[in-house]
């Protein structure tokens, strides 16, 4: 996994323009939601790039390589991680939030399963729901 922090390119009174990404080909655009505690991923691509990027919130990223070694980082608002082809990823929301995955590849509308391979062991562990 890549790590990046965003900042603003150009600011000025009526606000900031950050480049989230420059001159990298996209398939998709994707919002995604999460409550707190969501798991998410889990899962690897074979082609696809993907590119999170978070709008809102905390999430947890855990990466593993194909080599193995895992890495965790905590994504905040304007935080982009990176996972090439074959890393495994997954993220747990820690409060609610919003993030983009962006991908180069496969991973967008009905070919979205053409290209994603679930873990047998997760890389985090879905929470399980609470009896109330």
């Amino acid at each position: 996994m890549k790590f990046f922090r965003r900042e603003a390119a150009f600011t000025d009174a009526r606000g900031a323009i950050t480049d989230i990404l420059d001159g990298v080909p996209l398939n998709a655009v994707t919002i995604i939601t999460n409550k707190k505690g969501a798991v998410r991923a889990n899962h690897f691509h074979k082609k696809t790039i993907q590119y999170t990027y978070v709008l809102s919130g905390r999430v947890k990223y855990v990466s593993r390589g194909k080599k193995g070694g895992t890495t965790t980082v905590i994504l905040k608002p304007g935080d982009l991680a990176v996972s090439p082809p074959h890393e495994a990823h997954a993220t747990e929301a820690l409060t609610d939030a919003t993030f983009l995955a962006l991908a180069h590849g496969l991973r967008h509308g009905r070919d979205y399963e053409k290209d994603t391979f679930r873990l047998v062991e997760p890389l985090i562990a879905p929470k399980k729901p609470s009896r109330k």
